[in-house]
């Protein structure tokens, strides 16, 4: 698998990341938050015609940079006055005199100790307060979850192999083709009821591949008839911190 790149600077926009990739059928122009602006093209394609590209759509870019500053601007910074918690543990950030960062969890605290230097909103800061929480939620899961799809499935008579615990960036779980069962770490910020769904649903999958009324049938069955309002409230939940 082919993959090149380079960075180029483009006046009015900034630096733009040009990118050849084997897998890429056609030229396009990808706009992601913390990303900034990606060119993607096959092998062979005239950088010189991919640079003319993105000049044609200038304009577009620039427009479409604005709603990508504004979804930025979202990101949480975590501080000392954040309010974090899940079933089994709360954050606390503060400052102490050592020069590193240090974590700890401990009787359902997870501290986080920076600097006192530091500016609590630096990229280090706040990349070691969230990978401290992804570690803590990590360990959360993996003592919840397959316990949860042990104990639904017993109860409902469904039939998997195996669970995994992934930090997946798109979704809540899933289901393979042999019934193994991958559930989002991240599950450990939302309501039990609403992980109760999510199991529950990638259950249902181990019989019901697709999301034809057949799934919902039996999503029914196993909710007390309350599949689509957990669907449609799981839908105000999205599956990474910001």
């Amino acid at each position: 698998m082919a993959i090149k790149t380079s960075l180029i600077e483009i006046e009015g926009l900034g630096p733009v990341l040009f990118k050849s990739d084997s897998r890429c059928k056609r030229l396009s122009i990808r706009l992601k938050p913390f990303e900034g602006i990606t060119v993607m093209f096959p092998p062979g394609f005239s950088p010189k015609k991919a640079l003319a590209f993105v000049e044609e759509k200038h304009q577009w870019i620039l427009k479409n940079l604005e709603k990508i500053e504004k979804h930025e601007g979202q990101k949480t910074i975590f501080d000392e006055k954040s309010v974090f918690r899940t079933s089994s543990f709360e954050l606390k950030v503060q400052k102490h005199q050592a020069e590193t960062i240090r974590m700890t969890l401990n009787n359902g605290i997870l501290r986080v100790a920076y600097p006192h230097f530091a500016n609590v909103a630096d990229s280090k800061v706040q990349d070691a307060i969230r990978e401290g929480i992804e570690r803590a939620m990590r360990i959360e899961a993996k003592l919840v979850l397959p316990q949860k799809v042990h104990q639904f499935a017993h109860r409902h008579n469904f039939s998997y192999k195996k669970v995994f615990v992934k930090n997946l960036k798109s979704r809540w779980g899933s289901c393979s083709a042999v019934n193994n069962i991958n559930l989002n770490l991240q599950l450990m910020r939302l309501p039990e009821y609403l992980i109760d769904y999510v199991v529950l649903h990638e259950l249902c999958h181990t019989v019901e591949k697709n999301h034809g009324p057949g799934f919902w049938r039996l999503m029914d069955r196993v909710t007390g008839g309350k599949a689509r309002v957990l669907a449609s409230e799981m839908k105000k939940h999205r599956t990474t911190i910001y």
